[in-house]
C-alpha cells in the first residue's frame, strides 16, 4: 500500500519560489499576458526546481475543488451532466447564446472555459521555467536532474494535452519568456502532441515509479501517454504504454474490502475505494490530488464541495402528496439528511443517460443501495409535517401524487440520482456540509484499463478490448460484456458508470470525436466523419444529442432559458482576451465563434525548446 509522505523541505520551498517568481501582482491572475518574469535565484537546486513544479501540481488539481469547480465545466460539455442552476440566466445553459470568446467565462455561476485557457498557461509558464533554468541548479546526482526535467516535461505535456482536446490549435511555448511577447500564433494540434509524445517518452525513463502520494511518477507518465498516443491515432503504442502501467507490478485494482470501513458489513470495495481516508493508502491511485484539513486548513477554495455541486437541491420546494413541504436542510432535525446527502444546489446535474440509463446490471455494486441514492431513497424529514398531522412523515419521497401532479417545483434541479460512494466527502467544520477535504484521483488505473480497451477497440480487436472492459466490471459484480458487443459507445457507458466525477469528460469525448475524423472509422451511429467540417458534424455532438434529452428538444429551466448547443462547442472559444492582447500575431479562433473568420492556418514546426 502507497503511504503519504510530505516533503516538509520542498513545501516550505514551494511557497518560497511562488512568491518570489510571482509576487502579489495582481496583473499576474489575467490571462492575456503569456509571459512573465522571474529571479535569478531560488531555483538553484532540485528541491527549488520541484516546489516550482509543486505550485503547478497544486494548480492541476484544483480542477475538482471550490464552488464551481472546473470539472462542472468538463461534465456540463459532455453527456453526463447539464448546469442545473435554474434559477436565474448566465449559467451554461443555452450555450448558443451564452458561450462567446468574449462572455464571462471564468466564474462559479457562469462557466470555467476561461479557467482552463489561464491555468494551463500558467502551468506552462512553470514548466519552461524549469526546463529552460533545468542546468543553472546544481544536483546531486544525475537521477536527480533527469527526474526534474521529467518531472516539468510531465506538467507541461499534460497542460498541452488538455488544451488541444478542449480548444484545438493553440499557441506552443516550449521555453520561458523572459521579455514581453505579442506575436504569438497558433499552432497544429498534431504538431503539439507529437512533441508532447516525444517528450514523455523521456521523461518514462527519468521519472521513477516510487514516489510520495500526489507526486508525479513514472505510472502517471504512462498514463498521460497513453492519451497522447490515443489522440494521435497511434493505438499500438497506446496498447504498449497502457500495458507497462497495468503489468508493471506497482498498480492493481483493489478488489477486497480495505481501509476505514471495511469492517462495516453494509459497505463493499467501491464505497471502500472511495473513502477521503482511503485514497492514498491503495495500489489502484497513479496520480492523486492531495487535499487535507490538516494541510489546506478551513479554506472553502481546498474543499471538494461534491455535495454542494453534484447533489441535487433536495432540502427544499418538495411537497408531500397531502401537500405540506417535506423537507428541511436542518442538521439538528431529528431525521438530518443533512449531514448524510450534504446541502446540494444541484449545479452538476446528472441527465438520465448517466443517472439511469447506463445501469442495467442488477449486481452492480455502483448503483447498489447505500452506494447510489435516488430521490426515492430519500425520506421526507421537515419536522412540521408531525405537528401538521401528515401521515409521510420518514416516508419514502415520491414524486407525484394520486392525481399525476409533481410533487417538486423543478424537476431539473431537484430530482435526479447520484453517486453517494464517491460525492460523499465529510465536512466537519460545516454545520451543513458541502463537501470536506479529501483526496481525488486524478488517474486510477480502472481508467487505464479502459483507455487500453479503446485502444484495442481502434484496432478492431474487440476481444482484449472486452476483457479490460470486464476487469472493472467484475471487480464491480457486475457481469461481462460480450466482445462482439463492444463499441465506443460501451467503452463511454462504462468511463461513465466508473469515472463519474473524476475524469474530465468533456476532454475524453471530444478526443474520441477527433480520432473518429482523423481515421473516418464509421461510428455506431452509422456515421462517418471527417476534419474538414469537424465543428459542423461531429461524433461530440451526435452522441450529446443521442443520449441527453436536454439540448435542442425545447427544454426551458423554470427560469426561461433554453437548453441549446451547437457541433462547434465540441471546442472551447479561446478567450477573446487572449487573442486581443496577442496585436502582432494571430492566436486563432475556433470555427463557429466570432473572430474565426480573422484565422490563418497553424503552424506545423516547433518553436525553440527551452533546454
Amino acid at each position: 500500500m502507497k503511504k503519504i509522505i510530505i516533503n516538509s523541505k520542498v513545501l516550505i520551498a514551494a511557497l518560497l519560489v511562488v512568491v518570489a517568481i510571482f509576487g502579489c501582482k495582481e496583473e499576474f491572475l489575467d490571462p492575456e499576458p503569456l509571459s512573465f518574469y522571474t529571479p535569478d535565484n531560488a531555483l538553484n537546486d532540485a528541491d527549488g526546481m520541484f516546489a516550482l513544479l509543486s505550485a503547478a501540481h497544486r494548480r492541476m488539481r484544483a480542477e475538482w475543488y471550490g464552488d464551481g469547480a472546473p470539472i462542472i465545466t468538463e461534465n456540463i460539455f459532455s453527456e453526463v451532466a447539464i448546469e442545473g442552476t435554474t434559477d436565474k440566466s448566465g449559467p451554461a445553459q443555452d450555450l448558443n447564446l451564452l458561450i462567446v470568446p468574449d462572455a464571462n467565462l471564468n466564474s462559479a455561476n457562469t462557466n470555467r472555459i476561461g479557467w482552463f485557457w489561464r491555468e494551463w498557461y500558467k502551468n506552462i509558464k512553470l514548466a519552461n521555467t524549469v526546463i529552460t533554468r533545468l542546468d543553472d541548479a546544481e544536483y546531486e546526482s544525475e537521477a536527480d536532474r533527469s527526474a526534474v526535467l521529467g518531472t516539468a516535461y510531465f506538467h507541461r505535456a499534460y497542460a498541452y494535452y488538455r488544451l488541444t482536446q478542449q480548444f484545438g490549435d493553440v499557441p506552443l511555448l516550449l521555453q520561458e519568456l523572459t521579455t514581453p511577447k505579442l506575436d504569438f500564433v497558433s499552432t497544429a494540434r498534431e504538431t503539439i502532441l507529437g512533441k508532447m509524445r516525444d517528450d514523455l517518452n523521456l521523461a518514462e525513463t527519468w521519472v521513477p515509479e516510487n514516489v510520495a502520494s500526489g507526486e508525479i511518477s513514472r505510472g502517471a507518465v504512462l498514463h498521460l501517454l497513453t492519451k497522447i498516443n490515443l489522440a494521435l491515432t497511434d493505438f499500438d503504442a497506446a496498447i504498449v504504454s497502457a500495458g507497462k502501467v497495468i503489468d508493471g507490478g506497482t498498480y492493481a485494482l483493489m478488489t477486497d474490502r480495505f481501509g476505514v470501513d471495511k469492517d462495516d458489513p453494509t459497505k463493499n470495495v467501491i464505497w471502500d475505494l472511495h473513502r477521503p481516508e482511503n485514497k492514498s493508502i491503495n495500489s489502484e491511485a497513479i496520480l492523486l490530488s492531495v487535499s487535507r484539513l490538516e494541510f489546506e486548513g478551513n479554506g472553502s477554495a481546498s474543499k471538494t464541495s461534491a455535495m454542494r455541486q453534484a447533489v441535487p437541491l433536495w432540502w427544499r420546494f418538495i411537497n408531500t402528496p397531502d401537500g405540506f413541504n417535506g423537507m428541511t436542510d436542518n442538521p439538528n432535525a431529528e431525521i438530518p439528511h443533512v449531514l448524510s446527502y450534504g446541502r446540494g444546489i444541484g449545479r452538476n446535474r446528472g441527465v438520465p443517460y448517466s443517472t439511469q440509463d447506463v445501469w442495467k446490471d442488477p449486481n452492480d455494486l455502483r448503483h447498489a443501495q447505500g452506494n447510489w441514492v435516488d430521490m426515492e431513497d430519500i425520506t421526507y424529514n421537515a419536522p412540521s409535517l408531525q405537528d401538521n398531522g401528515s401521515t409521510y412523515y420518514n416516508k419514502n419521497l415520491e414524486l407525484k401524487n394520486a392525481d399525476g401532479v409533481v410533487l417538486c417545483s423543478d424537476t431539473i434541479r431537484n430530482w435526479y440520482g447520484w453517486p453517494q460512494y464517491k460525492l460523499f466527502i465529510p465536512d466537519p467544520t460545516a454545520s451543513k456540509p458541502s463537501g470536506g477535504h479529501s483526496d481525488w484521483y486524478i488517474f486510477r488505473l480502472a481508467e487505464t484499463y479502459l483507455l487500453r480497451a479503446e485502444a484495442y477497440f481502434w484496432k478492431g480487436d474487440l476481444a482484449n478490448a472486452a476483457a479490460d472492459i470486464n476487469m472493472i466490471r467484475n471487480r464491480a459484480g457486475a457481469g461481462d460484456v460480450v466482445a462482439g458487443d463492444v463499441t465506443i459507445a460501451t467503452i463511454l457507458d462504462e468511463r461513465v458508470r466508473e469515472l463519474y466525477y473524476e475524469e474530465p469528460r468533456n476532454t475524453e469525448l471530444t478526443r474520441m470525436a477527433f480520432i473518429f475524423a482523423i481515421t473516418g472509422k464509421t461510428a455506431y451511429n452509422g456515421k462517418t466523419y471527417n476534419m474538414n467540417d469537424f465543428h459542423l458534424n461531429n461524433f461530440w455532438y451526435d452522441r450529446i444529442i443521442e443520449t441527453t434529452n436536454f439540448y435542442n428538444k425545447g427544454v426551458f429551466t423554470i427560469h426561461g432559458d433554453e437548453y441549446t448547443m451547437s457541433p462547434y462547442h465540441s471546442l472551447y472559444p479561446v478567450p477573446a482576451s487572449a487573442i486581443n492582447a496577442n496585436t502582432q500575431g494571430v492566436i486563432n479562433q475556433n470555427l463557429g465563434y466570432p473572430g474565426s473568420e480573422n484565422n490563418i492556418p497553424p503552424a506545423t514546426n516547433l518553436p525553440e525548446e527551452g533546454s
